[in-house]
């Protein structure tokens, strides 16, 4: 169970769905905190707040290093293996979820995470105010994979003008590992750019979008460890194990899937060998930035665009920090986000 330092922490048996729904609200230090609700099978409930915990306060350090005035928490609905969520029971959970969030009177915010959609916040959005990511035509910023996608694109700019002293992606040999909603639109900006792209999926049907874009296709592994400037993971994550280290064949990692290292010496091994690892929550926080502005701030579309690739600037900061300490990039962003948080704190 990872330590317990969040503000407050609700479990509650869902008065309709019958199911443990959790709510961590880990910091509200910058502001209103906010963070996905996962709807999960676990086998036991107690997994669910363990995951509600870490990634709540990882949350946290998303926001701070992003200079978003918010918080950190997260809403897991913990289902039972072997439970069936068909469409009644899952307004149920949807239902108890809303409830959750409106008790907290505004301190905490939801929005999609794995197991729920923009559909469902919408449906959240009829008990709560207190949500994000509904779909456009319901007052949303909707699908938040384009904006995750142009803020990844903005991180590899930061990161080519570290290797090679130019932001511009042209002949920039990129691998790029996923091409799910993030990662395909990411492949088609890499293309527009002019980067000698290598895509890999696991679904071998998507080797035809390798096609359509101009690149070289490989199978997982091998695009994992191919001979290039940069590694894009956008797919699952623990691909980076200490076994893989060794093998790694690129200057530099950069992308959005989340949880990219296996364990967190992993990136200390990656240092050791001058591979530079931008930790994923910078690089991937460009969903989040957008919807952020969009639905809470209600800038416009134009604003909210500047702050998402304005990730270039906090990538190329952080870079920077950790070349002249001599220290990981994922040290230096934990060290900005505390510095962050306690500055916040202070005048509080």
């Amino acid at each position: 169970m990872p330590e317990l330092d969040h503000e407050h922490v609700a479990i509650r048996t869902g008065p309709r769905s019958r199911l443990p729904v959790i709510v961590a609200v880990h910091s509200t230090a910058l502001g209103q905190a906010v963070g996905g609700c996962r709807v999960w099978r676990y086998a036991d409930w107690r997994d669910g707040l363990a995951d509600a915990l870490r990634l709540s306060a990882g949350m946290t350090a998303k926001c701070a290093v992003a200079g978003v005035a918010n918080g950190g928490g997260k809403t897991v609905v913990a289902v039972p293996e072997g439970t069936e969520l068909d469409p009644g029971l899952r307004r149920k959970v949807l239902a108890d979820v809303a409830d959750a969030v409106e008790s907290l009177d505004g301190t905490y915010a939801t929005g999609p995470d794995v197991g729920t959609s923009p559909e469902d916040m919408a449906v959240i959005g009829e008990r709560t105010a207190h949500v994000f990511c509904k779909p456009a035509d319901r007052g949303g910023s909707g699908d938040s994979s384009p904006a995750t996608a142009l803020g990844t694109l903005a991180a590899l700019r930061a990161v080519r003008h570290r290797l090679h002293g130019t932001s511009a992606l042209k002949g920039a040999r990129v691998s790029l590992v996923g091409l799910g909603s993030v990662g395909l639109r990411l492949a088609r900006l890499l293309a527009e750019e002019g980067a000698e792209l290598l895509v890999s999926d696991i679904d071998p049907a998507k080797r035809a979008a390798a096609g359509e874009l101009g690149a070289a296709w490989a199978a997982p592994g091998e695009a994992l460890t191919a001979e290039t400037d940069i590694l894009v993971p956008a797919a699952l994550g623990g691909v980076l194990t200490a076994d893989v280290v060794p093998e790694l064949r690129c200057a530099a990692i950069a992308g959005p899937a989340n949880n990219q290292l296996a364990t967190a010496s992993v990136a200390d091994l990656l240092h050791g060998r001058g591979i530079v690892w931008v930790p994923d929550y910078v690089v991937g926080s460009g969903g989040v930035i957008n919807a952020l502005a969009v639905e809470l701030r209600h800038q416009a579309p134009e604003e909210a665009r500047v702050r998402v690739e304005a990730i270039e600037h906090t990538v190329a900061g952080l870079l920077h920090e950790a070349e002249h300490r001599n220290v990981t990039p994922a040290r230096a962003a934990t060290d900005l986000a505390r510095h962050r948080l306690d500055a916040a704190r202070a005048v509080t």
